[in-house]
């Protein structure tokens, strides 16, 4: 008996080692040295924050809530989210560090206030070393909820003392990232009868295409909602197309604004545009991707460079600072750009570089 348990425990350990060793290696593959996981039967929720860097001030991301095909998944757009949001406060000389929540939705939530209330005792629980804000899945009243337990959230609505939706300011940070790119590549110093693609017209689509819409450019939209593209058919004249094809239109500017890893495998090749930027995370699957858009010739704009409109907005309260804090983003990104031609490294990897320069840390490859 004894020496069938004992030959029993080596049994056991490698099944459990594997999951074990693959946690460890992403977070340290993305540079992530917290992971907090929730589970509040209760009230449904299964919360994951990634914590990736202080060093500049509290960890400081949206929340991001929507179903994910399994446990990993959702650690792992965590991970990779966190590690962007470190790279986008340090380049745009903002007072945080990096840190993202991930909430599994579920088919349905069934009480919607005890949910978000789980989830800001989870944040109350970290002692102010991770601080929310609206992401993907999640709105200002929702933040208005995390509020009652945590006074660490940002983007509560007006009406509750908070900044209010920063997709606005993403939007025009966006734009004027665009406006740089198209002088840079295309020599022009106006937007007027630019071609822009956008991908995904929500609430930081819709405003990006207000935003071009009023300086002249024209618009091919799409997305998975066709309300969404049918207001900005009727607002702007744009022209629609489905989710699948957006990649095939010829345009000056593709300006992804959904989800993440849409430059993948299947879509690299099919681009017809000169320029890439838009507001949407991680927009690289692999960074082989980025290397792959250079030998192209598409000009690629880093997203954590220009879509910190949203983080200034809710870390500032005052106008003018709000639009001195953008225009040291765009001034940012210029130097990115002269850096990158001098350099010979492509501007996704040179962006890299650069923010782990000013964060302190080594460039993970």
């Amino acid at each position: 008996m004894t020496q069938n348990s004992a030959r029993s425990v080596p049994d056991l350990v490698p099944a459990a080692e594997p999951e074990r060793e693959d946690l460890f290696a992403s977070a340290a593959a993305y540079g992530v040295g917290e992971i907090h996981i929730k589970s509040d039967p209760s009230s449904q929720l299964h919360a994951i924050i990634a914590i990736h860097s202080t060093r500049l001030g509290p960890a400081t991301g949206g929340c991001r809530c929507r179903p994910y095909p399994s446990t990993a998944a959702a650690i792992e757009d965590a991970l990779r989210l966190a590690r962007g949001m470190s790279y986008k406060a340090a380049f745009a000389s903002l007072p945080c560090g990096g840190g993202k929540a991930v909430l599994i939705r579920p088919d349905r939530i069934r009480n919607r206030e005890a949910y978000f209330e789980s989830f800001g005792e989870f944040i109350e629980s970290l002692g102010g070393r991770y601080v929310t804000a609206v992401d993907s899945g999640t709105n200002t009243a929702d933040m208005d909820i995390i509020a009652r337990r945590t006074r660490h959230v940002l983007s509560a609505s007006r009406e509750k003392g908070g900044s209010g939706n920063p997709s606005p300011c993403t939007a025009r940070g966006v734009r004027m990232a665009i406006e740089v790119a198209v002088a840079d590549v295309l020599q022009r110093n106006n937007l007027e009868g630019i071609h822009v693609a956008i991908q995904g017209a929500g609430h930081v689509g819709y405003a990006l295409a207000r935003e071009l819409h009023e300086r002249g450019a024209q618009l091919t939209v799409t997305d998975t909602h066709s309300d969404h593209m049918l207001r900005c058919s009727d607002e702007f004249g744009a022209r629609l197309v489905s989710p699948d094809l957006i990649y095939d239109v010829d345009c000056d500017v593709f300006s992804p604004c959904a989800l993440g890893a849409v430059i993948n495998d299947a879509t690299v090749k099919r681009f017809n545009t000169r320029i890439i930027a838009g507001a949407a995370n991680n927009q690289l699957q692999d960074e082989r991707h980025g290397q792959l858009l250079q030998q192209r010739g598409i000009l690629y704009l880093p997203d954590y460079v220009i879509n910190a409109g949203g983080m200034i907005h809710v870390l500032y309260d005052n106008p003018e600072q709000r639009e001195l804090q953008l225009a040291t983003m765009i001034n940012t990104l210029t130097g990115l750009l002269s850096r990158s031609r001098k350099s010979g490294v492509p501007p996704f990897h040179q962006a890299d570089l650069m923010a782990e320069e000013i964060l302190g840390l080594a460039h993970v490859d």
